[in-house]
């Protein structure tokens, strides 16, 4: 009984003694910090370096070394089949690093492949949904294929036709052909009215009624439409235009004044909001106010004209092909 005694005591002992080397070990053995886990990414570690990476990011104070590792963890998470893990690193990245090209650079391509990702979770998962029919609408209009995205559309109606923005978005694939028929603006104007029946609110759909209105130059229409748009979004610029314009056309000139002074503060740079405030001002006798509006419509559309010009010749410069001998390129 002795023996065995001893021979437990003797064992909880070298228990003991094991753990405190142990520790003592694990002391002298920190976690890699920040400059290891950004070494371990650039040399091929990446799932080793993932982990260490995002709680590396939140907090080192370092600027450059934060950009270091945001960028290596995006890198390790859009190439490691870890897109989600992705998001942490985008997080910091736009947030810290708002304008720098680098940064925004690698935005670009990981919000592009994290949206295919996602697309192909969607068409494996859910086939036959309509927000498959969604997506392949989407993606015709990027390619200006307006007919063959009206008809997914027409497919998304059908499976479900009170789904709010889908009559708007079959409105607008009709109206954006080159030259779209009078049937097809017709059809459209009925979409938008459809559109309004399932969402009352949609301020899109009640400025496109407005549009199609002033077009057909029913005028009370388009005010009528126009004023709806701007009491459903408050902050909806071209609503206003519209509105202060068709007024304006209408030649109650008082009542044009409000909405156009409305988008000239949101709008400062526009020469169609000047112009129309300065035939707004001019029907109500304010000819002081007129003249400056006019002034002001003739400088920012100078301006603009400018920015055309540097944007034309710039991207002249960059379609043009390099007549530099091959050693020089």
């Amino acid at each position: 009984m002795r023996r065995t005694l001893g021979l437990l005591i003797v064992l909880y002992l070298l228990f003991i003694a094991s753990a405190t080397a142990f520790a003592q070990v694990a002391k002298k053995t920190p976690s890699p910090g920040p400059e290891q886990a950004a070494a371990l990414a650039e040399n091929g570690h990446c799932m080793q370096a993932l982990p260490l990476l995002k709680k590396a990011i939140r907090q080192t104070t370092d600027h450059d070394l934060k950009k270091r590792l945001g960028l290596d963890g995006l890198h390790c998470a859009m190439t490691h089949n870890a897109p989600y893990d992705s998001l942490d690193f985008l997080a910091v990245l736009t947030k810290d690093f708002p304008r720098d090209p680098e940064v925004l650079y690698a935005a670009t391509h990981a919000f592009s492949d994290l949206s295919l990702h996602a697309s192909q979770d969607l068409a494996r998962e859910a086939p036959f949904s309509y927000q498959v029919h969604e997506l392949n609408a989407e993606a015709l209009e990027l390619q200006q294929k307006w007919d063959e995205a009206a008809t997914e559309y027409r497919r998304i109606l059908e499976i479900n036709p009170f789904l709010p923005g889908v009559h708007a978005r079959l409105g607008r694939a009709l109206l954006s052909g080159a030259q779209p028929s009078a049937e097809s603006v017709a059809q459209a104007k009925k979409e938008f009215e459809q559109e309004l029946e399932v969402d009352p609110r949609n301020a899109s759909a009640e400025y496109v009624l407005g549009e199609l209105a002033k077009n057909d130059n029913d005028l009370p229409a388009a005010i009528r439409h126009y004023s709806r748009a701007t009491k459903l979004d408050v902050d909806f610029g071209e609503a206003y235009l519209g509105l202060g314009t068709a007024l304006v056309s209408a030649k109650r000139f008082s009542e044009a004044i409000s909405p156009l002074e409305t988008y000239e503060k949101m709008a400062a740079d526009s020469p169609t909001g000047h112009y129309q405030l300065a035939l707004a001002y001019n029907g109500v006798g304010r000819r002081e106010d007129a003249n400056r509006e006019a002034a002001l419509q003739r400088q920012s559309a100078e301006e603009l004209e400018a920015l055309k010009r540097k944007a034309a010749v710039a991207q002249e410069r960059q379609q043009a092909p390099s007549t530099a001998p091959p050693e020089q390129r």
